[in-house]
């Protein structure tokens, strides 16, 4: 417990100082938003153009996709504002040597690469993401709002699964140095999370909650919205969960073995 707070503690000072470093460049707040807000209207307005044609998608009709869209801008505001800068700038770190004072530091080197930096401009996303879930959510009829309970284990479960996928392809930089083809391949799977997991074939949709789960990201928490609650696969998404952050850190520990300090 004592570890616990004391990690707490080190995350809101490390947040604290990336809130003051941002407001020096206040007008990036500004365009930042703007740049994602033209993100969100072209994710809406792609499946409200597609309901032109359909009643259905996956399942699910046009208010329930707007439920999960919503779900969806939620998790990726939270992801960039906590993870992205961090691990997008992973390689840079391993190439200029910052990893070697971080692995200097006396804590946990895993916490500090992944959270060292907050992109705090990304706070402005989660307010309009929130506002367009809490909307969407208030046009669906009859919706039991206790439901939302779920979104407090279901997203912090589909972020640590996304991290922890994101994490270990970033972890191959420490061995190969230069990994942009992995990471370019990790765009390309984080897209796949952000459709509803009811539209792809069987073998697909299983691998993204198994393999690759990054169809815990959106639409395991969406279906605790819309759907009756399905027990074992949200017990199977808190486990895989846990066997995810665990294998990540083994993968770190062993990528660690192979790095020669930039400073040698």
């Amino acid at each position: 417990m004592a570890n616990v707070q004391k990690y707490l503690r080190l995350y809101l000072a490390m947040f604290r100082a990336s809130f003051i470093a941002d407001l020096e460049y206040r007008a990036n707040f500004l365009t930042r938003v703007m740049t994602d807000i033209f993100w969100y209207i072209a994710q809406i307005t792609t499946f409200e153009v597609l309901f032109q044609h359909t009643p259905l998608i996956g399942g699910w009709n046009l208010p329930q996709m707007r439920v999960f869209l919503g779900v969806v801008f939620v998790v990726d505001a939270l992801y960039m504002i906590i993870l992205s800068e961090n691990l997008d700038q992973f390689s840079e770190k391993v190439r200029k040597g910052d990893l070697d004072l971080l692995l200097a530091k006396p804590v946990n080197s895993q916490f500090m690469i992944s959270l060292q930096k907050a992109s705090t401009p990304a706070i402005g996303n989660l307010i309009i993401a929130t506002s367009w879930f809490i909307y969407s959510l208030s046009q669906l009829p009859d919706f039991h709002w206790f439901r939302l309970l779920w979104m407090l284990i279901l997203i912090p479960c589909g972020l640590v699964a996304c991290y922890s996928v994101r994490f270990f392809m970033a972890s191959t930089a420490v061995i190969f140095a230069k990994s942009e083809n992995l990471q370019f391949i990790w765009y390309q799977i984080y897209r796949l999370g952000m459709r509803p997991d009811s539209i792809y074939v069987p073998w697909l949709k299983w691998l993204l909650l198994t393999a690759v789960p990054v169809g815990v990201i959106a639409s395991v928490p969406s279906r605790a919205l819309l759907e009756p609650p399905q027990f074992g696969l949200f017990a199977w998404i808190m486990v895989l969960t846990c066997i995810l952050l665990f294998l990540s850190n083994k993968f770190w520990k062993f990528a660690l073995r192979f790095y020669a300090s930039a400073s040698s």
